[in-house]
């Protein structure tokens, strides 16, 4: 197990670009196994999580090539189909959270899938309910074998196309449902259906495979089966998550910063969101420069209330970036209320930032009140552990803006989705030592 050793203090400055994005390079890697032509997919970041499922599919028999840095060329025109149905295959798949969107392609190509309860993030339930059911609902049968501890998924290479209503806007089982149906016989219809930009950057890809999709960016889809998919070339957008975490930093640190080529379009509420903090920012192009400032300050709700900062589906904000909007709040001036409705257990972390030193009220699982010190007061350095990827990148930002030296343990879950962090945050002035 590594740690990071941060001195904090300092304040940073210079350019930072961001990597692409996590969650989309899971949905469109999984998206290689819906042909046997080759796909090529570049801006692929070269995180663990990501490294996981490549090396999945190769032990699957895919063909993987690496070009250039986040260049890699899938063909998966010799899959293992009794691989795919053995044990270690399903106890590789349990230990990754990314290879649940394997399934769908796996399903309506292949004719079967095994479905274990997949690994991840310890940030609360994350049911799979919304993946079977739309599975079922094009014509796969569903049973539990104990043996394998996964559910069985079998379709005889006969989906059939049919309207569905999600019960959630889940982005992976809306992703999922997708691949599932884009080789199904017949018109799919899905309505409440996540429109994340990974979703509309997945449908884009399977377009340009010949899929037919209408309705991307909107949460009803429809989808025209098709009888094969061929190659095609993709290229994945920045990283939102990254970028806002990376506005966060600069905030936190009371640092002038610019973040090169982030995709504005589809950054949605998030640059709106840090204003509300009091954060300036301003965009320049397709970057974004943030003024170092001595004062942050939380705006108030018209009628005077306390300011609510609340994940929910897109165009929402993105439940992932309410870990970092809470540690920029413990130093911004004024008070705010974190509202994660998602996950009942990614709001545990603050005991750590107490313990620095912060003002949080944990009201439950689901919210807490944060109390900003202005900067007047700074946090405490401390020794914590990284519980999953977003709380341990809002732990370094709390640690390089402490006095102090502080230490994360337990980082490989902040490699899950954060590449070279320590090197590319040290470029730009701050001392993290990996240990």
């Amino acid at each position: 197990m590594s740690s990071f050793v941060i001195e904090g203090g300092h304040r940073l400055s210079g350019e930072i670009r961001p990597q692409g994005a996590k969650n989309e390079a899971l949905e469109v890697i999984s998206a290689v196994l819906l042909t046997a032509e080759p796909v090529t997919i570049t801006n692929v970041p070269e995180i663990l999580d990501v490294q996981n499922l490549i090396a999945l599919l190769q032990g699957m028999g895919v063909s993987v090539e690496r070009g250039a840095k986040g260049e890699y060329t899938f063909t998966a025109n010799h899959v293992n189909e009794f691989y795919i149905r053995s044990a270690d295959f399903v106890a590789k798949c349990a230990r990754l959270r990314g290879s649940v969107l394997v399934v769908g392609p796996l399903l309506t190509r292949f004719g079967s899938a095994f479905f274990p309860k997949p690994g991840g993030d310890k940030i609360g339930r994350r049911r799979v309910d919304t993946h079977i059911e739309g599975f079922m609902r094009l014509g796969a049968k569903c049973a539990y074998d104990t043996a394998k501890r996964a559910y069985s998924l079998s379709s005889g290479r006969s989906m059939k196309g049919c309207y569905m209503l999600l019960d959630e806007a889940s982005v992976t089982g809306t992703a999922n449902i997708i691949m599932a149906a884009v080789l199904a016989e017949g018109t799919t219809t899905i309505y409440n259906a996540a429109c994340e930009p990974y979703v509309q950057q997945l449908c884009k890809l399977l377009t340009a495979m010949g899929a037919q999709i209408e309705g991307i960016g909107s949460n009803l889809l429809t989808i025209h089966g098709v009888e094969r998919l061929h190659g095609a070339t993709h290229r994945i957008l920045p990283d939102m998550i990254e970028v806002g975490s990376f506005i966060g930093m600069a905030a936190i640190t009371q640092s002038e910063l610019t973040i090169k080529d982030v995709c504005w379009e589809q950054l949605g509420i998030i640059p709106e969101c840090f204003r509300r903090l009091g954060v300036k920012l301003e965009q320049r192009g397709d970057d974004i420069w943030i003024p170092s400032q001595q004062s942050y300050e939380i705006e108030s709700f018209i009628d005077g209330s306390i300011m609510t900062l609340a994940d929910a589906p897109w165009p929402g904000l993105t439940p992932d970036l309410l870990s970092v909007l809470l540690v920029v709040a413990t130093q911004c001036k004024g008070s705010v209320l974190i509202h994660q409705k998602m996950f009942e257990s990614r709001l545990f972390f603050v005991d750590k930032l107490i313990d620095m030193g912060a003002q949080i009220i944990l009201c439950d699982p689901h919210r807490a009140v944060v109390i900003g010190h202005d900067h007047k007061i700074s946090l405490r350095a401390n020794r914590m552990t990284s519980p999953d990827i977003r709380a341990g990148i809002a732990m370094l930002l709390a640690a390089m803006s402490a006095k102090g030296t502080s230490t994360i343990d337990n980082i490989e879950q902040i490699d899950r989705g954060y590449e070279d962090i320590e090197s590319r945050l040290s470029a730009l002035g701050a001392h993290i030592e990996r240990i």
